[in-house]
């Protein structure tokens, strides 16, 4: 995956999450908003991910290495940062 697919990947999962923030804004106080929590917690693990990768891709060109050899990490690493 190149930067460009990691980047569509990112508007893609932005876009969703626009979508159901915006569903759930406007849904009557009686629906369950139990799958859609879900679904958004999901999403932002995977907008971590995609970034985490972006950012490694970016490091290794800059530093001369193979930005092809970076990898998606875990949700577990991702999400473990101390920052």
């Amino acid at each position: 995956m190149d930067e460009r697919d990691i980047l569509q990947r990112i508007t893609a999962l932005v876009d969703e999450e626009r979508g159901l923030r915006e569903q759930a804004e406007a849904a009557s106080p009686e629906h369950d908003h139990t799958p859609d929590r879900l679904r958004l917690q999901q999403l932002e693990e995977d907008l971590d991910q995609c970034w985490d990768l972006l950012r490694q891709r970016r490091a290794k060109r800059q530093y001369g290495e193979n930005p092809d050899e970076a990898e998606a990490r875990p949700v577990s690493q991702v999400e473990g940062y101390k920052g």
